[in-house]
């Protein structure tokens, strides 16, 4: 009886996690660092920028799900590489993933427009904080669970950028390519993303005010599809900007942002979804962006 209700607890922790990370990815991927969510997007220019991504549970229920991310990406030419490096805790549940990526920037006959491919390599892993856990950890279904090899994984990405418009299409998390009898290939595993995001001036004043409306489409595998739809409000040429962001979960982003010289910080914060309202208050997300040269 008790090693079956710790088979349940396990499976619990670990589907809360990854459930939690599909319906909700990281609010600087939808502009601030795209990267994050398209191996295309990797090096789109010339400089070196850095991003420092943290999340949490607003209310910081203990165990509750937390996230970080750091990536770093830069163009020449018209390669583009990239590293991302994403960890996520939940209870007792942690998840490491470590991609390196390669894109390659196809400019079309306007010097405005390009095509974009993409492609991330590198391996992910799951394991269990015995650190954690109340008791023994001597138990063969943690230690069988902690022994599982660490995975390839992998995304495929591809982009049209020009002056305005953006469109976006992804593959994420592709290591059940190489793993067949990865338990999370079964379910709650992100199957596309595709994005297109158009560019307005509003002003053509010194401090000139743009807006960016969005819409992401992305399918989880075992859930419904879900739509995200929302806008990036600039000020100052760039230099503040407020975004909100609907999520047909239920939840709803919003966040503020400011850019000083070669640093740029946003913050961010996500209603829980409908399902997990009465439990939790949502999530607050910070990133860090530096653009060093």
């Amino acid at each position: 009886m008790k090693k079956l209700l710790l088979c349940l607890l396990l499976f619990a922790g670990v589907t809360i996690s990854k459930v939690q990370a599909q319906l909700n990815p990281l609010t600087a991927s939808y502009y601030q660092n795209q990267y994050i969510a398209n191996p295309a997007m990797a090096g789109l220019d010339t400089a070196l920028h850095i991003n420092l991504t943290y999340r949490n549970q607003w209310n910081s229920i203990p165990g509750a799900p937390t996230s970080q991310a750091l990536t770093g990406d830069y163009g020449f030419k018209k390669v583009g590489l990239g590293l991302n490096l994403y960890n996520d805790k939940s209870g007792l549940q942690r998840w490491t993933r470590v991609v390196g990526s390669y894109a390659y920037h196809l400019k079309l006959n306007n010097d405005e427009q390009h095509l974009h491919f993409g492609v991330s390599l590198g391996f992910s892993s799951e394991r269990l904080d015995n650190s954690l856990i109340n008791g023994s950890t001597d138990d063969v279904l943690i230690d069988a669970y902690n022994r599982r090899g660490t995975y390839i994984d992998g995304d495929a990405g591809a982009a049209y950028t020009s002056k305005r418009l953006t469109l976006q299409a992804a593959l994420p998390n592709l290591k059940h390519l190489f793993k067949d009898n990865d338990p999370s290939s079964l379910a709650d595993r992100a199957t596309f993303f595709a994005a297109a995001a158009y560019k307005l001036s509003l002003s053509n004043s010194q401090d000139g005010m743009g807006l960016e409306p969005k819409v992401v489409f992305r399918g989880v595998k075992g859930l419904d599809n879900i739509v995200d739809a929302g806008a990036n409000l600039t000020f100052i040429n760039n230099k503040l900007n407020l975004l909100a962001i609907y999520h047909t979960t239920k939840s709803t982003t919003f966040g503020v942002g400011m850019q000083y010289q070669w640093i740029n910080i946003n913050a961010a914060y996500t209603t829980e979804t409908s399902a997990l309202r009465r439990d939790a208050n949502g999530t607050f997300e910070i990133n860090l962006r530096l653009s060093v040269f």
